[in-house]
């Protein structure tokens, strides 16, 4: 239990800095400025997927956690916000530079999942408008009295999404622990077919602990380049549980998480077929 409690705090730790500059950011751009640069920002966003997968690549999911806050609130399209979900390497690029991996292994996977990121997007941002909030307010939504200091108003909602996150983190931890990553590996043993569906299956749960498995059983040969890929695709750490505390439209929710599903899925096949 120790353990579970430990690995739950540092998981919390990593991620604060990255939710306070993103409250900061929205507070800044709801307060301070004006029309116009929010014209010029939304103008720049038609080139969101590129800057958007390329950033995402950073270690932790704290970028992809940034990610969600500003397309709750328009600031980003929902085609960057996708191209940053899977381009996100959370502890994925820190476990294979730790075990030694490859660096042509690294640097394939790094730039499968920017390419894909990127058409994504911009297929995404192309069939898909982003339908801007009217009168939405991060500060009305969460009821706060915030508007004379928004760098308070930042603390405030840093806390009040990481006591959230603490909470979900700490369960999801336990059942990591208790079910272990043998169960998960014969799983994927006895699926060879379906692996890509149940990877990125895996790579939906919203904790660093699917991107360590999916590394570890493609470290360990368990896992097929393609095969991981589709799981490591869809694991954008625990940002969708910011998705979901944040955004209240919950169909709009289940549809990003489908369509993420959707291009793991077909990215870890198409991926096994040119492999093969």
């Amino acid at each position: 239990m120790l353990e579970i409690i430990n690995d739950t705090i540092i998981d919390i730790l990593k991620i604060i800095p990255f939710l306070f500059i993103a409250f900061l950011i929205i507070e800044y751009t709801e307060h301070k400025i004006n029309h116009k640069s929010t014209s010029i920002i939304k103008k720049a966003g038609k080139f969101g997927p590129i800057l958007g997968s390329i950033l995402g690549v950073i270690p932790q999911c704290g970028f992809s956690v940034m990610a969600t806050n500003l397309y709750v609130t328009r600031i980003i399209s929902l085609g960057t916000l996708i191209s940053i979900y899977l381009s996100t390497s959370d502890e994925m690029l820190l476990i294979m530079m730790a075990e030694k991996a490859p660096i042509k292994d690294i640097l394939l996977i790094i730039t499968i999942k920017i390419i894909i990121g990127m058409l994504s997007g911009f297929i995404i941002d192309l069939f898909i408008k982003n339908k801007q909030k009217e009168n939405y307010n991060i500060c009305k939504h969460d009821h706060c009295d915030c508007e004379n200091n928004f760098i308070k108003s930042a603390a405030t909602h840093t806390i009040k999404t990481t006591v959230f996150i603490l909470i979900i983190t700490f369960i999801l931890n336990a059942c990591f622990y208790y079910i272990g990553e043998d169960s998960i590996k014969t799983i994927f043993n006895h699926n060879n077919i379906l692996t890509p569906f149940i990877s990125s299956l895996i790579g939906l749960i919203p904790n660093c602990g699917a991107s360590v498995i999916i590394t570890e059983l493609y470290l360990n040969n368990v896992l097929t380049l393609a095969q991981s890929i589709a799981g490591l695709l869809t694991n954008s750490g625990v940002a969708l549980i910011i998705l979901f505390k944040s955004n209240e439209n919950l169909k709009e929710n289940i549809k990003i998480i489908s369509i993420l599903y959707m291009i793991g899925v077909i990215s870890g096949l198409l991926l096994e077929i040119v492999t093969i």
